[in-house]
């Protein structure tokens, strides 16, 4: 959803001011096992499997879970969030504008501790589908540390930072705030890490109409999958971003010399969509229809007439490299293609890709999956988690 992209702190591509808001990685295996112990006979945590919710607003939105923070413990929903690495959400100092989120109230917690220093963020992409203008996804944020638990695992003194200020494009949001959960270990997952959690996590983004989505904590639960994960190395050492190289794009089994070339795509979970490069995205679109054209009254965005839309095949599929050497492909139906009416031209309907500056892939195609995001190997994992289907094998 928020993607913290290094142009400014996009999230959901984050461009950003003096807060570090980038993605954090994954969770892993759930089998059970026994874990090493360390000189003073410590236990290391064992997994944890987390419920999440969806935000479903035509189209699948946002994945979002229950945090408590502080003692005694407040309970938060957050997302949580591939595409930034911080822990946010409201505090009481802020306004109007969270109204309709729960807000945290530091005086109520004798383990929080104020940091004193403000900042400011601005996303890159935001909640919903519609591209990021201008500072219309922003946060007005101050630090602070405090003891985070999810699922029941326990961190102490994790940096967090509350928000005291929000853009109204945050007000109908159904969660409180984000976690970030980017490539390197940081904030509440770091003091999980410390106490001998499997340093990864995995992701169950299960579409509104399937449901039972989860998030498991340093483990992979293997009942969720079908057949083998296969993994590729990360091709970034940024501790931000999970990126990996592709090779190539395909569009119902066609390429072309702009789409046959490799290019680093974001992993985000923070993001609905999908974003390329405007020479891509409609490279894209000339294979599915000619009739899919800018939406100038949104910039980024592209559209085509509603009632098209179920006859057009738009199979969208990915070749990465596994750690093998081995091509494997992730795939978007076509079933994916729109997102949803244009609310200003609702006989409109807005395609799946998004033009800027970047490359990233959301959860268009990470719920056909189950992904696994490893820290401590610096890779990402995926198997199908459906019924097998030649257009989602990998």
């Amino acid at each position: 959803m928020l993607t913290l992209v290094p142009l400014t702190l996009l999230i959901l591509g984050v461009a950003g001011a003096s807060v570090d808001s980038r993605p954090k990685p994954a969770k892993i295996n759930l089998t059970s096992r026994k874990v090493s112990r360390d000189t003073l006979r410590r236990r290391a945590l064992n997994p944890v499997n987390l419920p999440l919710a969806n935000y479903f607003n035509g189209t699948d939105l946002q994945w979002f879970g229950e945090i408590q923070v502080g003692t005694p413990p407040q309970n938060l929903t957050v997302v949580f969030d591939t595409g930034s690495t911080d822990l946010e959400f409201p505090s009481t100092a802020c306004g109007a504008t969270c109204a309709t989120q729960k807000k945290f109230d530091p005086s109520k917690s004798s383990t929080f501790v104020d940091g004193r220093r403000t900042s400011t963020i601005t996303f890159g992409t935001g909640v919903g589908v519609d591209p990021v203008i201008g500072d219309n996804w922003q946060l007005t944020l101050r630090s602070g540390t405090d003891t985070v638990a999810v699922g029941g695992l326990v961190a102490k003194s994790v940096s967090l930072f509350v928000i005291t200020n929000q853009s109204p494009t945050f007000s109908p949001d159904p969660f409180d705030g984000i976690q970030g959960m980017g490539s390197g270990a940081q904030g509440f997952f770091a003091g999980l890490l410390e106490q001998d959690l499997p340093s990864l996590f995995s992701l169950f983004l299960t579409p509104k109409a399937v449901g039972n989505a989860e998030m498991t904590f340093g483990g992979i639960d293997d009942t969720k999958f079908q057949g083998d994960l296969v993994y590729a190395p990360q091709s970034s050492d940024d501790g931000a971003t999970w990126q990996l190289q592709s090779t190539g794009i395909s569009v119902n089994g066609k390429t072309t010399e702009v789409l046959n070339q490799p290019r680093s795509f974001i992993f985000d979970s923070g993001t609905s969509n999908m974003v390329l490069t405007k020479t891509d995205a409609e490279a894209v679109y000339a294979l599915i229809s000619p009739d899919i054209k800018p939406n100038n009254a949104e910039p980024g965005t592209y559209g085509i007439a509603c009632n098209r839309i179920s006859s057009l095949p738009a199979e969208l599929s990915f070749t990465f490299t596994s750690q093998q050497g081995q091509p494997f492909n992730l795939t978007i139906p076509s079933s994916e293609l729109s997102v949803g009416p244009f609310r200003s031209n609702p006989s409109l309907c807005q395609t799946l890709i998004n033009a800027d500056e970047f490359t990233l892939l959301g959860a268009s195609v990470l719920k056909h999956y189950y992904s696994v995001w490893d820290i401590g190997n610096q890779r990402m994992g995926f198997a199908p988690t459906g019924k097998p289907a030649s257009s989602r094998a990998l």
